[in-house]
């Protein structure tokens, strides 16, 4: 992804609220004897983090460890926040062309394999956090039988942590449009028309510093 300093996201710590808001990544390596980029798709935690450190725990089903040949190179993890269309038509203004607004993180680093103890450990992070606002969470090792299931299947996934060391952030927020043009996006985007995104019109609203405090 090409750096643009007009449309820079933030450092480490702004990647991280990034991947909690929005676990659900995209995984990016380099295949097998030039096989051709390998991609998948699984959820990821963050494990620890600060502006100058980011690490990440996740997991894949095996053999998915084998074409992306983890432990062994760089992995790229791409994290997507709200997006959306955004209609020149929105501008109030003579001429305009259409653009689409992002928030995105690729963050990269070698994958360190986990135990098989420690995969069972991130799993059951990975359940805890998902049920959590559910009336009745079902956990992971919630009952004896439940725990004894989990500890048979783990053997099914191969679990890593990711030190980020290097990433591009970026966030494509109408920053280069004035108050008024922002005024009229954010109005449409919270209307009910073909193209109105609420998670994307309250994403620009932090962008541009008029998040409510409440």
């Amino acid at each position: 992804m090409r750096e643009n300093p007009d449309y820079a996201g933030g450092d480490l710590g702004w990647a991280a609220a990034l991947v909690a808001d929005h676990p659900w990544a995209t995984m990016v390596s380099n295949g097998v004897g030039g096989a051709g980029p390998v991609v998948s798709h699984y959820p990821f935690l963050v494990e620890s983090a600060g502006a100058d450190e980011l690490v990440l725990v996740s997991h894949v089903g095996r053999p998915d460890e084998r074409p992306h040949r983890l432990g062994d190179q760089e992995l790229c993890v791409v994290i997507h926040g709200p997006s959306g269309y955004i209609s020149p038509g929105w501008y109030g203004l003579p001429t305009a062309v259409p653009t689409w607004n992002f928030a995105t993180a690729h963050l990269y680093g070698v994958p360190e394999i986990l135990t098989d103890a420690e995969n069972l450990a991130v799993l059951d992070r990975l359940v805890a956090h998902f049920e959590a606002p559910m009336p009745n969470p079902f956990l992971l090792r919630g009952t004896l039988d439940n725990a004894a299931y989990a500890a048979r299947i783990v053997h099914g996934t191969v679990g890593f942590r990711l030190r980020v060391t290097r990433a591009i952030t970026k966030e494509k927020m109408s920053q280069d449009k004035p108050d008024g043009v922002v005024d009229r996006i954010l109005a449409a985007l919270d209307g009910a028309g073909p193209h109105a995104n609420a998670p994307l019109a309250a994403r620009m609203r932090i962008a541009h510093g008029r998040a409510s405090a409440g």
